[in-house]
């Protein structure tokens, strides 16, 4: 990866900061909410091959304050993401992280812990005003990576994540990610992929210490 330029003095943060997350989110703004997706199709690998599964999902990803990094500032959205099978309540997968936007630069990176046991960090840039964007982590980057435990990293090598992301003109946004396995005992990489279709079912919800306008 080519080492990006950055300042001298590492320490001094931006002035006149904007607090207002929702109005500097850049292409993440449409994903700011609580959502419902009853479309998701996951196709994962099992030992007599691949399977195709239905899933539902309720995400709920709400403003955080800016985030200062020295000079560096983010804007970006907590995110939990609940999966069950259709008509099931037990959880089919658990997801949390952030969502982040770097508007100095066009940065976006997603942040990502599964209760399995592993953690990814995925990059990719666009414009502000950009209604799709793909970003990528892999196996053994520094920066964008993949982290596993043992386990998963003996049976079920993660070698790449990969996600696209696209807002919908009628107010709804899709996903579709592509988490490319080495599974043990196989010769060739196996795409283990997700989509799905989220509709907004709530508002997002701020910092709930942040001051309340009068009134």
């Amino acid at each position: 990866m080519t080492q990006p330029h950055f300042p001298t003095d590492i320490y001094t943060e931006p002035a006149n900061q904007d607090g207002d997350t929702l109005k500097n989110l850049g292409p993440l703004r449409g994903l700011a909410g609580i959502w419902e997706g009853t479309r998701g199709v996951d196709v994962k690998p099992k030992a007599d091959g691949p399977r195709t599964q239905a899933y539902v999902e309720h995400y709920a990803l709400h403003p955080i304050d800016p985030q200062t990094n020295g000079p560096q500032m983010l804007y970006g959205l907590r995110y939990h993401t609940f999966i069950t099978k259709p008509g099931l309540s037990k959880m089919y997968h658990d997801q949390v992280g952030h969502w982040l936007w770097e508007p100095a630069t066009g940065a976006i990176i997603h942040t990502l812990a599964i209760p399995r046991g592993q953690v990814a960090m995925a990059s990719g840039t666009a414009t502000a005003d950009a209604t799709s964007f793909e970003l990528v982590a892999t196996r053994g980057s520094e920066v964008y990576g993949i982290c596993s435990n043992p386990f998963i990293d003996y049976a079920f090598k993660t070698l790449e994540y990969r996600i696209k992301v696209t807002i919908n003109a009628d107010g709804t946004w899709s996903y579709d990610s592509d988490t490319v396995m080495m599974i043990r005992g196989q010769t060739e990489p196996f795409h283990h992929t997700d989509r799905n279709t989220l509709t907004r079912i709530g508002e997002p919800q701020p910092n709930p210490l942040a001051p309340r306008p009068a009134g």
